[in-house]
């Protein structure tokens, strides 16, 4: 099932590129992998799959060890401040950075493990009252205030758009994501590089990559409907 679902998403992704102009190596596939047990997950690694997203810092760490080293692991769910002790060191890239109170443990934690964590700063496109994110307006001025913070680098933004069973309506919210990136870019802000736009998911990811996507966070279309145990 993963093998197929992986080559229709490809197709999918190849052709909204084309759609778009855009080449296909620019836009990243990470493979959402929350709550699905390891065989799937070793499946899209035999596919050639190396980006996987979690949900859970719990889910990374029970994982990460009993699959192959050279996987790259994101995270992409809402992180707790008392969690970040335990995921420094464990992703490539934290998508949702959403307060100051985070961005700052995430800098305390990784100037004590001396490393730079990559960051993206989740905002709130839709201004969704259950999501989490900074909202669109507060965007730049929390991006110059994290922008100080040692020991972690802005590498762009991320959005979580709202579920619809029409992915044009969310068009409206990866165009304003990009925007925002663009007047960010324009402030010339140190320590901010605005190359990721991570947005667009199962349901919408075809539209998120025409509206300038780089990173896509598929799941369901590759591993079927979430399982909650």
């Amino acid at each position: 099932m993963v093998t197929e679902n992986l080559k229709s998403v490809e197709e999918r992704i190849q052709a909204a590129c084309d759609r778009a102009g855009r080449d296909r190596r620019d836009v990243k596939l990470v493979c959402v992998t929350k709550t699905k047990p390891l065989p799937l997950l070793q499946e899209a690694y035999a596919d050639g799959q190396r980006d996987f997203g979690e949900n859970k810092v719990q889910e990374i760490l029970a994982k990460k060890p009993q699959l192959p080293p050279d996987i790259r692991w994101h995270m992409i769910g809402h992180l707790q401040t008392n969690k970040v002790r335990q995921i420094i060191g464990q992703t490539v890239m934290i998508h949702s950075v959403d307060s100051m109170h985070l961005a700052k443990e995430i800098s305390r934690r990784a100037a004590a493990a001396g490393i730079v964590m990559p960051v993206l700063i989740e905002v709130n496109a839709a201004k969704e009252p259950t999501k989490f994110g900074v909202m669109p307006e507060d965007c730049l001025s929390f991006v110059r205030e994290a922008a100080a913070l040692p020991a972690i680098n802005i590498r762009g933004l991320m959005t979580s758009a709202p579920l619809t069973d029409n992915p044009e309506t969310n068009r409206i919210y990866f165009s304003k994501l990009r925007q925002l990136s663009i007047d960010i870019i324009s402030e010339n802000i140190d320590n901010v590089n605005m190359c990721e736009l991570s947005m667009g998911m199962s349901g919408d990811f075809e539209v998120a990559i025409e509206e300038g996507a780089t990173i896509v966070r598929v799941g369901s279309a590759i591993f079927g409907e979430r399982h909650y145990a």
